[in-house]
């Protein structure tokens, strides 16, 4: 008896798309189609634009074409998602409509440096591929008299959240390299009261000291309300201003519009989902990733509850997660996956050194996280996944995914491959 094959659609790309997608492929057989959507077929692996930052990786070394990284059997659309209509189970895209039996929304975040007047003009950022290639000339360009680099978080949440404090100590430490220590101010802003309040006060205050180590002042509750690009200054709501040479910022972020136009999404913006499955209120529909609206346990303001934060490893297990209980579905069985809540960052801090925190964002009554001893094997396992990452499907990347496991356990920390 033949088979009737269902269409299971992917939207996006980024980890948790590429990671859904081929998941998807290794678990069902023909005659199911999957079905991955993108408008850029350049996959760049966002850890790395801090190296392309400080010159340690040439920008190119980075991007992979999407197409060489998904396993036989995927389709890849090069097209862009002007509409999901998950009443009809329908995408609309600009090479036509495509119907879908399963739906898995990964379309991440959109940065907005217009919604505070005067950043786009005058700041640089490495979020993005091409943000962190004009950063890393106007570094070279900077002179040797020194002066002010601000590095500013505009608003939360935002993308990964150890990044701005990894961008400060790689910047510190690009400049070390110059020899320009003490002629080189660095102050980090952020609305936060902390560095990563999420993760803790004992975390938060680890990552100030590894900071204020490099010559960094960190500044927080700082919530930027405009730049001014010809004075050079910084203007905070009840907190003065602050002058600048050159401005490193983290953009506003935003669901992507076709997102908030599809009825999925709440009051925060994003898309609202059971933390454990990753379903949406509507049937076959899931999202993960940063397009994703995920509440825990506690609150770091009276009135603000702590959300899941917005990082390339919650896409990554969420993923296969999401991949698994399809599947299971599909195939008529219960599905049993559960997305846990385990999450870990790295936190590079120059001269090959790096420190490594992880935990349990799910646990009560808060995430219980912690941060182990700078070291030079958590900077080499993050180039390790980093090549991991970047190999196509097949014999080479078996190995590196099965090196980058065994030193996981070895060095007693969790990581999603």
């Amino acid at each position: 008896m033949r088979i009737a094959g269902k269409t299971l659609v992917v939207l996006g790309g980024g980890v948790g798309g590429l990671v859904a997608a081929n998941e998807l492929r290794r678990l069902l057989p023909e005659p199911h189609r999957i079905v991955l959507i993108d408008k850029d077929l350049r996959h760049a692996f966002a850890p790395s634009f801090l190296w392309v930052v400080v010159g340690r990786r040439h920008p190119e070394r980075i991007v992979r074409d999407l197409r060489a990284l998904v396993h036989q059997g995927v389709e890849v659309m090069q097209a862009e998602v002007i509409g999901i209509d998950v009443k009809a189970g329908r995408i609309e895209t600009t090479h036509g409509p495509i119907h879908y039996d399963f739906l898995v929304i990964a379309l991440g975040t959109e940065l907005v440096p217009e919604a505070v007047p005067g950043l786009a003009e005058a700041a640089y950022t490495f979020y993005t591929w091409d943000g962190a290639v004009k950063l890393y000339e106007a570094l070279r360009a900077s002179p040797n008299t020194g002066g002010v680099v601000a590095i500013l978080v505009c608003s939360t949440p935002y993308k990964c959240p150890g990044a701005p404090h990894e961008g400060a100590m790689l910047i510190a430490d690009y400049f070390r390299s110059r020899g320009l220590t003490g002629r080189v101010e660095l102050h980090l802003f952020t609305p936060e009261p902390q560095p990563m309040p999420v993760a803790g006060p004992i975390l938060g205050r680890a990552v100030e000291e590894m900071l204020q180590a490099r010559g960094i002042a960190f500044h927080p509750l700082h919530k930027v309300i405009t730049v001014d690009g010809k004075a050079r200054k910084l203007m905070f709501e009840g907190k003065g201003s602050a002058p600048f040479d050159l401005l490193v910022a983290v953009p506003p972020h935003q669901s992507p519009r076709v997102v908030r136009e599809s009825g999925l999404t709440n009051e925060t913006g994003y898309v609202p989902v059971d933390p454990k499955s990753l379903r949406t209120s509507y049937d076959r529909v899931y999202a993960i990733g940063d397009v994703t609206a995920i509440p825990l346990p506690g609150r770091w303001k009276p009135d603000v509850p702590m959300m899941l934060p917005k990082a390339g490893v919650f896409a990554h297990a969420q993923a296969k997660v999401v991949a698994q209980r399809i599947a299971a579905e599909v195939a008529g069985t219960p599905p049993a996956d559960e997305f846990c809540g385990d999450g870990y960052c790295t936190l590079e801090a120059g001269e090959s050194m790096a420190g490594f925190a992880f935990g349990n964002f799910f646990a009560e009554p808060a995430p219980q996280v912690e941060l182990r001893q700078l070291g030079r094997a958590w900077h080499w396992g993050k180039v390790l996944f980093e090549q991991w990452w970047l190999a196509p499907p097949g014999p080479r990347r078996e190995v590196l995914r099965a090196v980058v496991s065994l030193g996981a356990r070895w060095l007693g920390v969790p990581v999603v491959t």
